[in-house]
């Protein structure tokens, strides 16, 4: 019979740990989209993950705290995924193309979506419009530098913060020059790669944004209405700043995908 040691079997532990952690983190970005088909698809994903840790930590030898912590870790990934809902499939846009408006103010944005381009975030922003997320919500951001001009909409609460319950990725069709032609429509995220969730940001002017964390998301382009934002743009940002809130309140009345 083999021997293990006290010190090989802590550092297998530590390893079962640190993976099922980091599988947890994945499964717990599959979620918050409403929508009972891919609910079930989740619980599916959650039953897969439970039984993959269960194969792992058993051929391990664990200790009653090991299976408690295996337990609770499967509990907190089905409620995280279960019933609540899931990140849209990419397949759901691919090869199509969305055309829709997008009301600011008042005023009209043609949109348009190419799901051949960017299907996983194109699938994601054609649902949150479906749902009527993006209706009521503030644009909290705005650069006017001289070689960046976007302005960023999208978050829950208005203010730019990131729903940590609710990310996806990876990034697609970002320029390798780091040149945004004005009238992209891109997504914005943080700095690792599944970290994309409700915001986007639209290029009123022909931009260079650094690319040092992967680039953005271009998952479409304006067709009209490029003026509005050029106008919104104009009020400049609250204290005159370069990058910040626009002076003058800017509000999505609706957005809407054909």
């Amino acid at each position: 019979m083999k021997v293990t040691s006290r010190t090989d079997r802590e550092t297998r532990r530590r390893v079962a740990r640190m993976e099922a952690r980091q599988a947890l983190a994945r499964e717990q970005g599959r979620r918050r989209l409403k929508d009972n088909v891919y609910a079930g698809i989740a619980g599916v994903l959650v039953l897969a993950l439970a039984v993959a840790l269960q194969v792992f930590w058993f051929s391990s030898n664990p200790t009653a705290e090991d299976l408690a912590l295996l337990e609770s870790q499967a509990k907190v990934t089905a409620e995280e995924t279960g019933s609540e809902s899931t990140v849209p499939d990419p397949s759901l846009a691919e090869g199509k193309v969305f055309s829709g408006t997008l009301s600011l103010n008042g005023s009209e944005v043609g949109i348009e979506l190419d799901g051949s381009a960017a299907p996983q975030a194109v699938s994601v922003f054609k649902s949150l419009a479906d749902s009527g997320f993006f209706a009521g919500k503030d644009c909290h951001r705005l650069t006017t530098a001289e070689t960046m001009g976007v302005l960023q909409c999208g978050s829950a609460d208005g203010t730019g913060a990131s729903d940590p319950g609710y990310q996806w990725g990876p990034v697609e069709n970002t320029p390798a020059d780091g040149v945004y032609p004005a009238g992209s429509v891109a997504v914005a995220r943080a700095g690792t790669t599944d970290s994309h969730g409700t915001q986007f940001f639209i290029v009123y002017k022909d931009s260079v944004i650094t690319q040092d964390t992967g680039g953005y998301t271009i998952m479409g382009k304006v067709t009209s209405g490029l003026d509005v934002l050029e106008s919104i743009a104009a009020a400049g940002t609250a204290g005159g700043v370069q990058d910040g809130e626009p002076l003058a309140p800017v509000t999505i009345d609706s957005f809407t995908l054909k």
